[in-house]
């Protein structure tokens, strides 16, 4: 909640505005044309102080509602364990009509969505048979893979609905008659639908607070929220309806102070804790090692092996030494030393 802070909106200002705007259209319309004009959405554009930090999406229940009974609404419903499609269908309906609710054209469940609307033109005939889409809210997450992007891009994308609340009715209600609004991250402007040119004065200007005040409990920011909130239609200029006092915009700057100020602050004490945190590191390494009064001398190679020589048993004397008699090969029956043979000398 964005501090809790409720906008005061000039009541006679609002309604200035409205009956502006509602002369503009009359004046554009004609006979032929007139009816059509009635149905022109009335929106309301808010111009926030900053940009959000994070990207929502508000609901807006309207004590008035801005949809008209010729609107089509399409619900896409889960599939029933062990029923078939058809079956499925004829169960929500049921469901629907003792629950009363009359605002539903069409239901189609999850699997002929999957199986019937597959190609691309089939999913762009079912964005355009409809003004409105509802989905059960425990395959909401499964829709986005199928129902393609011209459901985003046209911002007609199911709105999820519990069809296992007790006040059914009441919920459906609220979400059709209602209006959303998206919040972004990539700027600080805004719009909500509020109603449409064939709505009184005093309806207009009912919704047009309501919405204010819900989008300002709502909204997740903090300090100063609204700066400009305007009224127009598709093809009008915008009208203004409220305007922030200047006095915001010294609060704003002195809260980046504070915001800066604490940022430094906050790195200078990190900057401490881990300077700190070496010393301690340091002072833990001195008092672990152990002194060392004389400095200890590792052996060479050289004297560990003349001590291992000394060591070692001597061998035997040479008078008590044997020969070892000399192996003689074979080979093949025949010795391999040479016999001497004598020579006799001729005198």
């Amino acid at each position: 909640m964005a501090d809790g802070v409720e906008i005061a909106l000039d009541r006679a200002q609002v309604k200035k505005a409205v009956q502006a705007l509602q002369a503009f259209l009359k004046s554009k319309s004609t006979g032929d044309s007139l009816f059509l004009d009635e149905t022109k959405q009335i929106s309301l554009l808010f111009t926030l102080w900053k940009i959000p930090k994070k990207a929502q999406t508000i609901r807006i229940p309207l004590p008035h509602g801005q949809r008209l009974d010729t609107d089509e609404v399409c619900l896409f419903t889960r599939d029933e364990p062990n029923m078939t499609s058809d079956q499925t269908q004829r169960f929500y309906k049921k469901l629907l009509q003792e629950r009363g609710v009359k605002n539903i054209t069409e239901i189609i469940p999850y699997k002929v969505l999957k199986t019937e609307y597959k190609p691309h033109e089939a999913k762009r005939r079912l964005l355009g048979n409809f003004t409105m889409f509802l989905s059960d809210d425990r395959i909401r997450r499964l829709l986005s893979s199928h129902i393609g992007k011209h459901f985003y891009l046209r911002k007609k994308e199911p709105l999820s609905v519990n069809l296992q609340s007790k006040n059914l009715a009441r919920d459906i209600h609220r979400v059709i008659q209602g209006t959303n609004m998206k919040v972004t991250n990539k700027g600080c402007c805004c719009m909500a639908h509020v109603g449409h040119a064939g709505m009184t004065v005093d309806e207009m200007t009912e919704n047009i607070e309501a919405a204010v005040q819900t989008v300002a409990a709502k909204l997740r920011t903090k300090g100063p929220i609204m700066k400009l909130i305007h009224i127009k239609s598709q093809t009008s200029v915008a009208l203004p309806v409220y305007t922030s006092d200047l006095d915001h915009l010294t609060v704003l700057e002195e809260a980046e102070e504070r915001a800066q100020t604490l940022k430094k602050e906050k790195a200078a004490a990190r900057k401490e804790a881990k300077t700190n945190a070496a010393a301690e590191g340091e002072e833990k390494e001195k008092e672990g090692e152990i002194p060392q009064l004389v400095p200890i001398a590792t052996p060479s190679k050289k004297a560990k092996l003349e001590k291992q020589l000394e060591m070692a048993p001597k061998p035997a004397g040479k008078k008590n030494a044997r020969k070892a008699p000399k192996k003689r090969a074979k080979m093949g029956g025949k010795t391999d030393f040479k016999v001497k043979r004598r020579v006799l000398k001729v005198k």
